[in-house]
């Protein structure tokens, strides 16, 4: 860190000094400053566009031109490109002596990439596209992982105003076709293998069966690796369109595009039915990056306000956290980016892979989901013992609820590493609109358990079930006012039928995200779970992350699952389904033990009907608890037609529940 430096400035702060400068507004409290950006909607948007500093060709004369929801129209008449916000970036953070990618995988393999070398991978990618007959507005899909080659090429495809849209490889094959084959790609741009988990994986024959499966696809873009067992045919090498450094790459530009063009497509999956493409537009998803760059207190690693800031947040590319990642460039960070599992192998687990790389490269914001860090706690994770983590300012965590005993645990491992001083940073949000509703703010008091704020121009309330906002009390979590990056529409979704049913069928006009809520007399919030995974005993509603905190807090419980089998004409039957630490039995003293723990904490009504012990609890791609499809599975429906294996993290989990589903239906219990 540097030495003899001014003290660090939040960011949020410094936006704050500069609209009591620029704007002449001055607020006594972090509440004062919400309500007003959710009530001047117009000013608030603004001043996010001025205080960026985006650039576009015309000036906006106005921010938000429709406020209906949703259709909201933004800054009508502007342009801008994604690629133009990182790449303003590249003298003041190269003349600093700052990276723009520091990458690392499984092989201890460490690549830097600087910024101007950025640059010229882009131009040079780029330009390779439009050979490839990649125009504004085509759709170009990636089926690749967490590596430097991704970010050059989503920004490659923005830079000329193609729509990107990306899957991992750790997804199934299926998957994968159920979401490129709605968006009918030009261009598909792949990596024939991956290493993970300790192991070679070769992708190629998933590579050529993709093509098979997408008959839009013109061309083939290949990244070759040393993992795959064959070489397959491609239309070009991806060592080719990023070879150019020429008169033409130090001239490109990226094109202006309007502010609504869209950027990607990502996917939302249901219980049913095909992944929902969501369509994003260029501006919208700056603007609401910006805004969360207050909220993440992220700045560029160059500059008087800044100590050489390094943002890691773990994801794969199939989780929306990468797009937060990348959106470090844009506001001009040095981003680094693990590829690899973060818990080792099976063979050989290891909950210390991230700590040490977080070490290694001095990241001083290490972002996770929270069931990442409960697991390093129940795993006796020593933060010490990884390395000098001194650096590491601020801990990330979103995907499912942060417990209080989490938070404090991590809290204790980076003060006794040297980082007294570490920040929790919980938010909750969604792929939906690319962004979060609930947060933090350096400034504010922390609460273990809980996130600190509502954000910036986002107007949330928990709604009762009468649809009147309530302070104190759990209810649905609703937006009531538009936000810039809410989705464009739905690829392929006539009248935007999906699209309204997804988030306004409950309440026309206002945004419901599925979530349980609780927003405190202090502004502190607490979010419940999905409030479609809501137990309901004896007329007593409780969300499930409840009784998890609950079980999951006891040091033999790994893991755990709770649904409420809702039967009509009789009692609900409530399961509780652990996961035990290795060489722990579940025999009646630790049911014994569960069950006090539920009714202590929480009530004796929430005491399960049966506890069971199983080897995983089913999980999605992006670590969520999969409640409601082995709900379904236990009343009756078939496994096929509630989820999909090959868009889970772990499909081979789902075959105990399908063999419990079966007895109980051979008992006569559904």
């Amino acid at each position: 860190m540097k030495t003899n430096a001014p003290p660090y400035i939040p960011q949020i702060r410094l936006y704050q000094d500069w609209l009591r400068e620029q704007r002449g507004l001055a607020f006594d409290s972090y509440d004062a400053l919400w309500r007003w950006s959710v009530t001047d909607l117009e000013a608030f948007w603004r001043s996010i566009w001025d205080w960026s500093g985006i650039r576009s060709p015309a000036p906006p004369t106005v921010a938000l031109a429709d406020a209906r929801m949703p259709g909201a129209r933004w800054f009508p008449g502007t342009q801008l490109n994604y690629a133009h916000e990182v790449l303003r970036h590249v003298d003041a953070a190269h003349a600093a002596g700052m990276p723009a990618i520091v990458s690392e995988n499984e092989l201890g393999e460490v690549r830097e990439m600087s910024w101007p070398e950025l640059r010229r991978q882009i131009a040079s990618c780029a330009l390779a596209l439009r050979t490839l007959g990649v125009q504004r507005g085509d759709r170009v899909a990636a089926y690749l992982p967490n590596v430097p080659e991704t970010m050059v090429a989503f920004l490659a495809c923005s830079s000329i105003g193609a729509v990107w849209s990306v899957c991992a490889p750790d997804m199934g094959t299926a998957a994968v076709v159920d979401r490129f084959r709605q968006i009918e790609p030009r261009l598909l741009i792949a990596a024939d293998g991956v290493h993970y988990g300790g192991k070679a994986l070769d992708r190629s024959a998933v590579v050529q069966e993709l093509r098979a499966a997408l008959p839009s696809v013109d061309k083939l873009l290949l990244i070759r690796t040393p993992f795959a067992a064959q070489q397959i045919p491609g239309d070009a090498e991806w060592s080719d369109a990023i070879a150019r450094d020429d008169g033409d790459t130090a001239a490109f530009e990226p094109e202006w595009l309007p502010f609504d063009h869209p950027i990607w497509i990502v996917y939302s999956s249901g219980t049913t039915g095909l992944p929902k493409p969501i369509v994003h537009g260029q501006g919208g998803i700056l603007l609401t990056m910006y805004a969360c760059g207050l909220h993440h207190d992220l700045g560029p690693s160059y500059g008087a306000n800044n100590f050489g800031e390094r943002y890691h947040w773990y994801s794969s590319t199939g989780w929306v956290m990468w797009n937060s990642q990348l959106s470090g460039l844009a506001i001009g960070t040095t981003v680094c980016i693990y590829d690899g599992n973060p818990a080792g192998s099976k063979e050989k687990p290891d909950w210390s892979v991230l700590w040490r790389f977080v070490a290694r490269h001095q990241v001083t914001f290490f972002g996770a989901g929270a069931a990442y860090f409960a697991n390093c706690m129940k795993a006796g994770l020593e933060a010490k013992a990884c390395g000098d983590l001194s650096r590491v300012r601020a801990l990330g965590s979103t995907g499912s609820p942060l417990s209080e005993e989490v938070q404090r645990w991590g809290t204790a491992q980076l003060r006794d590493a040297g980082a007294p001083g570490v920040w929790w940073y919980n938010i909750s949000g969604g792929t939906d609109f690319c962004g979060a509703f609930v947060g933090g703010n350096r400034e504010l008091p922390e609460v273990p358990g809980q996130m600190q704020c509502r954000f910036l121009g986002a107007a949330v309330e928990a709604w009762n079930e009468q649809g009147q906002p309530v302070i104190g009390e759990v209810g649905e979590l609703v937006c009531t006012k538009p936000i810039p990056a809410m989705p464009l529409y739905f690829w392929g979704d006539p009248g935007n039928a999906r699209y309204l049913s997804s988030y306004f069928d409950t309440y026309p006009g206002v945004w419901r995200h599925g979530d349980w809520l609780l927003i405190g007399e202090d502004g502190g919030c607490i979010i419940y779970g999905r409030s479609d995974a809501t137990i309901n005993r004896q007329g007593l509603r409780m969300g499930t992350s409840e009784i998890y905190s609950a079980v999951e807090g006891l040091p033999e419980v790994l893991d755990s699952m709770v649904v409420d089998l809702e039967y009509l004409g009789r009692e609900s039957y409530m399961p509780l389904f652990v996961v035990l630490r290795p060489g722990v039995a579940l025999d009646a003293a630790l049911r014994e033990k569960i069950e006090g723990a539920i009714k202590t904490r929480l009530s004796p009504r929430f005491v399960p009907n049966d506890i069971f012990q199983v080897p995983e609890i089913p999980r999605t791609l992006s670590g969520k608890k999969q409640e409601l499809p082995i709900k379904k599975l236990l009343l009756g429906q078939p496994i096929e037609k509630v989820v999909n294996r090959e868009a889970m993290a772990n499909p081979g989990s789902l075959d105990w529940y399908v063999d419990f589903a079966a007895q109980r239906a051979q008992a006569g219990a559904c």
